[in-house]
């Protein structure tokens, strides 16, 4: 299991891509902007508690790397889905400790399409998979699913502003699979202190523990509100600090694909 680190260009243009997931929720007919030299493999949509079926995110190629991509909280389904945070066990590799309910429910319903996409893919490629928000969690599941259960056993991992996703068995067991992870977090964004690390359950009065997914890469910044923190473009915007030039030149290579 080869390790790959932190690359500053790598975290600006996965935060590109994840936003590229909220404008293909926002368009009728799931179109966004792909950066130059990749092709779209698929779009899969997902399901919330008691929602309808919506975009969540895609597969995209290029002739050396391939990226699945998560969508955020939009709508209020998903916002239910999000405080369904009693834990069930992991379902797609054993001994894998207790996840959030919710946030595996909305994961199981894409699941089928996202392996059905990877069995067709080359596996000389680099797999990344990324994800803002409530789509870090479902990154995070995904991820651990694809090294147990599909030809590309060493996916590299870029989350930005995910809650906490299970236990501490399937953190470490997460730990322990994935080399190539990196959890992108504002100090002063509330969302990824979520669920608290001692979450009592109001409808089963059971108690669940959380804890975050190694390794955090910390920024800090303070935008003055609780969405502007959390926001994807803010993100992207405090990343973008640290290459700026290598981000003007993604930026103007590829027209409205950065977040804005």
């Amino acid at each position: 299991m080869s390790s790959s680190p932190f690359d500053t260009r790598n975290a600006i243009f996965l935060a590109a891509v994840c936003g590229q997931t909220y404008s293909q929720f926002d368009n009728q007919d799931g179109t966004f902007v792909l950066p130059h030299g990749y092709r779209l493999i698929a779009s899969f949509k997902a399901s919330s508690f008691m929602g309808s079926e919506a975009w969540f995110g895609f597969i995209t190629e290029s002739a050396d790397r391939i990226i699945i991509a998560f969508r955020g909280t939009n709508t209020r389904p998903e916002w239910i889905s999000n405080s369904i945070a009693r834990q069930t066990p992991y379902p797609f590799l054993s001994d894998s400790g207790l996840v959030h309910s919710g946030f595996l429910d909305i994961y199981r319903t894409a699941r089928k399409s996202i392996l059905s996409a990877l069995r067709k893919l080359p596996e000389d490629r680099k797999l990344f998979i990324t994800g803002h928000s409530l789509g870090g969690a479902l990154a995070t599941l995904c991820a651990v699913d694809v090294a147990a259960n599909s030809k590309f056993k060493s996916p590299v991992v870029y989350t930005y502003a995910s809650p906490r996703v299970g236990n501490p068995k399937f953190a470490m067991r997460f730990n322990n699979l994935l080399s190539g992870r990196h959890r992108i977090y504002n100090n002063n964004d509330l969302v990824p202190g979520l669920p608290p690390l001692v979450y009592r359950s109001p409808k089963t009065d059971r108690t669940y523990f959380y804890v975050h997914v190694k390794k955090g890469f910390e920024l800090s910044f303070q935008n003055g509100s609780v969405s502007a923190n959390h926001s994807l473009p803010s993100y992207f915007d405090q990343l973008a600090k640290l290459n700026p030039a290598y981000t003007r030149e993604m930026c103007s290579r590829n027209p409205g694909f950065c977040p804005v």
